[in-house]
């Protein structure tokens, strides 16, 4: 138990505003809960930076090191084929148009192609295409904001069938 505090003390104290008194106006929980808001805001701030980089999943097929390796990154399916950018395009042209998904857009240069369309239940699919060297091309496919891996595999599966 505390000894009393001298009448000067009190005297003293009364003179002070109230928010510089001792717990004045607040309980003990609501004094914790200020000493614990930096390490809330911390910790909040990290969670909000590291989230997207942590959801993604990451899944690598087996294949050859240049054309075939399939990889699944953050809703992206990347891989590589061996064919020229051209027969790229009209590969996944025919591959969509046999799906039956409607076009919104097609673009294509002699470095780069675009492909967007959507599907019945209104998915974006986006497929780029970008030329690495005479007889190789990059194929890069997503499907809505997130991504969808078994509908992603599809499309590279029917894009590959069209190629041969």
């Amino acid at each position: 138990m505390c000894p009393p505090t001298p009448p000067e003390f009190n005297r003293l104290l009364s003179h002070k505003p109230r928010e510089l008194r001792s717990g004045a106006g607040m309980n003990l929980d609501s004094r914790r809960s200020n000493q614990t808001r930096p390490l809330r805001l911390v910790a909040v701030l990290f969670l909000a930076t590291a989230l997207p980089w942590l959801t993604g999943c990451v899944v690598v097929a087996a294949g050859a090191v240049g054309a075939g390796a399939v990889a699944y990154v953050r809703g992206e399916l990347a891989s590589s084929v061996e064919a020229d950018l051209e027969a790229t395009y009209a590969a996944a042209q025919r591959a969509l148009a046999k799906l039956e998904f409607a076009k919104i857009d097609q673009r294509k240069s002699g470095l780069d192609a675009l492909l967007v369309h959507r599907t019945a239940l209104d998915k974006r699919v986006v497929i780029q295409l970008k030329k690495v060297t005479d007889r190789l091309t990059k194929i890069e496919i997503r499907v809505g904001v997130v991504g969808d891996q078994e509908l992603s595999l599809t499309l590279l599966d029917k894009i590959r069938t069209e190629l041969k």
